[in-house]
């Protein structure tokens, strides 16, 4: 069965990159400074079958109501990674249909699905050299043992991702980082707004 692709006048910007690499800070700093003259960002919780963090705003569930809600098509995106479960509520589509932008900090494994289900899509790469993501990810302390070392393995094998619309390097200061990131979005949010207009 072939479903259709799901047209919005609003862009979803997927941010893509390996833990530590800064993707959380970024959009949060791009929110902050994002001009109030354009269409409002929306940046959805994600839901996490893991205790809540203070380093993160998430939505803490268990596995079984994860599995309950994703029955009940609540999540507009899923996926399982690192023995967890992550989804995007599905409310996304209503800020989308309303021409908002929405920015989400997801896995580069749902980037064929998600391009499969949303037409207007850009997908975001925050690139690090590996010795500052081995350092980040260590400093963080939110992983240990063998959940720590699946991270820093996959970042060793994810240097680089093909598949991204546009790559922000953030190996220095984060301002520059959410610069590069804040200039992108605007840009494609412009080109939005004109081409509609």
């Amino acid at each position: 069965m072939i479903l259709m692709k799901k047209k919005f006048a609003g862009t979803l910007f997927l941010v893509v990159g390996n833990s530590g690499s800064g993707k959380d800070s970024t959009i949060q700093g791009a929110v902050k400074k994002y001009p109030n003259d354009l269409k409002k960002l929306y940046v959805p919780k994600r839901y996490i079958t893991r205790p809540p963090s203070k380093t993160e705003e998430n939505i803490s569930i268990s596995p079984v109501e994860f599995k309950m809600m994703s029955k009940e098509g609540k999540f507009a995106l899923k996926w399982h990674i690192y023995g967890l479960d992550y989804g995007i509520p599905i409310e996304i589509d209503e800020k989308l249909k309303n021409g908002h932008p929405v920015v989400v900090n997801v896995s580069r494994t749902i980037i064929p699905e998600a391009r499969e289900r949303y037409e207007n899509i850009k997908v975001i790469f925050i690139e690090v050299p590996f010795d500052i993501t081995l350092k980040r990810l260590k400093e963080r302390t939110r992983e240990i043992g063998k959940r720590l070392e699946e991270r820093i393995e996959r970042a060793r094998n994810n240097q680089q991702f093909s598949e991204a619309d546009f790559i922000v390097n953030n190996s220095g200061l984060l301002d520059n980082a959410i610069d590069q990131f804040l200039d992108y979005v605007i840009k494609v949010v412009k080109e939005v707004k004109s081409g509609m207009e």
